[in-house]
């Protein structure tokens, strides 16, 4: 029961409507009603506001709201709880990445899972890291892989690697025997950088301010792989982690000296989160795969 006027409570705080949280429940709106309602005279407070055309919040509704939030999250972990298999012969996990990590860890990360795990279900999604937090937060995710420049105190991060950036080129580059670049030389290249919605490039404006680099932005791109096929089919340069370079045969790393560009590599997790068998099957993999990279 208190599961339902839960879910009621959060679909009207939700749609700022009755009618429209009804429809979204699948349920009649006088049974929506009544039971909000009852949760009112039960906490011996008025939660919505129903005088205007929108339903909005009390104050009584906004406080209430969010530990509403939090039990219904807590219901839905404890019913994974429930359905969790220690011997990982069934479950499922949801992962999310930065797009960086897609080209060089994910392969070898979920090849590893399967391999030993090929019947649990796995999510992964390649999405930015500050909608990464949101949704381990929102419990909509099991782990991330991203940064450490983490911005909720409410997540945990476990160290994975270190990741080093480096000048990448095709072999047909003017570069392409070079070993290393100094600094003031990157000024020079011609350059085609992940746009700026990305972590990425964020390090990568931040170390050139730092050094007086002022690198010329021929290109930019919202996709990885983009910015690879460019490189690829033209003399630009870009910015990006050496193991991108390595994981491709066109492709070279020219290290930056004499300082290196160089960010941790996390695995995120809300803190005090339910770990499943998977969640935790996965966690151990990533840093066994994240060892062997980083050696």
């Amino acid at each position: 029961m208190l599961a339902r006027h839960i879910q009621y409570f959060l679909a009207v705080a939700e749609h700022h409507s009755f009618t429209r949280a009804a429809a979204a429940l699948h349920v009649s709106q006088p049974a929506l009603s009544q039971q909000v309602k009852l949760l009112e005279e039960n906490l011996g407070a008025q939660l919505f506001d129903r005088s205007g055309r929108t339903t909005c919040l009390t104050d009584a509704g906004k406080a209430y709201l969010e530990y509403a939030r939090r039990a219904s999250q807590e219901l839905r972990e404890a019913k994974r709880a429930i359905h969790d298999v220690s011997d990982l012969s069934r479950g499922s996990l949801r992962v999310a990445v930065t797009p960086t990590f897609t080209t060089y860890l994910v392969g070898p990360l979920v090849e590893a899972f399967y391999s030993r795990y090929p019947q649990i279900t796995l999510n992964v999604q390649e999405i930015s890291q500050e909608r990464m937090e949101d949704l381990i937060l929102a419990g909509e995710l099991d782990v991330g892989i991203a940064f450490d420049e983490i911005h909720s105190p409410d997540i945990d991060a476990l160290p994975l690697l270190i990741e080093t950036l480096a000048l990448v080129v095709s072999r047909a580059h003017p570069l392409a025997q070079e070993k290393s670049i100094g600094l003031q030389a990157l000024s020079g290249e011609s350059l085609v950088l992940l746009s700026t919605e990305f972590a990425t490039r964020e390090q990568i404006d931040r170390y050139c301010r730092k050094h007086g680099i002022q690198p010329k932005v021929r290109m930019e791109a919202n996709a990885l792989g983009a910015v690879i096929e460019i490189v690829r089919r033209t003399t630009l340069s870009t910015l990006l982690p050496a193991n991108t370079a390595f994981a491709h045969d066109d492709l070279l790393a020219i290290t930056l000296e004499p300082e290196r560009l160089q960010r941790t590599a996390v695995l995120m997790q809300r803190k005090n989160a339910y770990q499943s068998a998977a969640t935790r099957a996965f966690i151990e993999l990533a840093k066994e795969v994240s060892t062997r990279l980083d050696e």
